[in-house]
């Protein structure tokens, strides 16, 4: 196991995933919630079952995977939906988590997950790091990306933490703004000698 976790995460748009692809060239294990959100959905899984009872087989697509777009229509104005699809989910995402932090090798491990801090999964990290950008370049980058409606963009930014809470919790920020990547880059070099020399640090107390 891991002797050091950080906790990624940042608003939407703000470029996670390009970090942490970062990290993943050094040799840093990553633990992506999105894909374990994923992987606890999957066809003829428990959980899919109990959602397709739930909402009707037409949130299933024809191959039998969950119907992710029609999904966040269902639930994203209607909070009694919203909380029994998360009461269903994060035990279970959350579970999956631990399991594979449990698993990961090397001086420290990454947990990337876009609302680390919304679902309380900071506590399951000695360090959080946040990629930060402005709203506006969250709402650029997304809407062009996603070829999103701007008003449901910013619906999803402002349904997250705010931008300055999340930077108050924050432990490390690598700011993003420019998207200029060997900037980043050195960034992430840093960051990688700080945390294995944290982790070797942790390990001798």
């Amino acid at each position: 196991m891991a002797k050091y976790i950080i906790g990624l995460t940042g608003g939407i748009g703000s470029g996670k995933t390009t970090v942490s692809d970062m990290f993943v060239s050094l040799g840093v294990n990553v633990i992506d919630a999105d894909i374990v959100a994923r992987q606890v959905v999957a066809p003829k899984s428990e959980a899919l079952e109990r959602i397709s009872q739930h909402f009707g087989q037409d949130i299933l697509l024809e191959n039998g995977e969950l119907n992710r777009s029609l999904l966040r229509k269902k639930i994203f104005s209607n909070d009694n939906e919203k909380n029994w699809l998360n009461a269903l989910l994060h035990p279970l995402i959350r579970k999956n988590i631990i399991e594979q932090l449990s698993q990961a090798s090397g001086d420290y491990c990454i947990l990337s997950a876009p609302l680390l801090l919304e679902n309380n999964l900071q506590a399951l990290v000695n360090r959080v790091l946040v990629i930060d950008v402005s709203i506006e370049t969250q709402l650029v980058r997304t809407c062009k990306r996603d070829n999103s409606d701007h008003k449901e963009v910013n619906a999803i930014i402002h349904s997250q933490i705010s931008r300055e809470n999340r930077i108050s919790l924050a432990d490390d920020i690598i700011n993003n703004e420019k998207s200029d990547l060997l900037l980043v880059s050195e960034q992430v070099n840093a960051l990688d000698n700080l945390y294995k020399t944290l982790s070797n640090s942790a390990n001798v107390s």
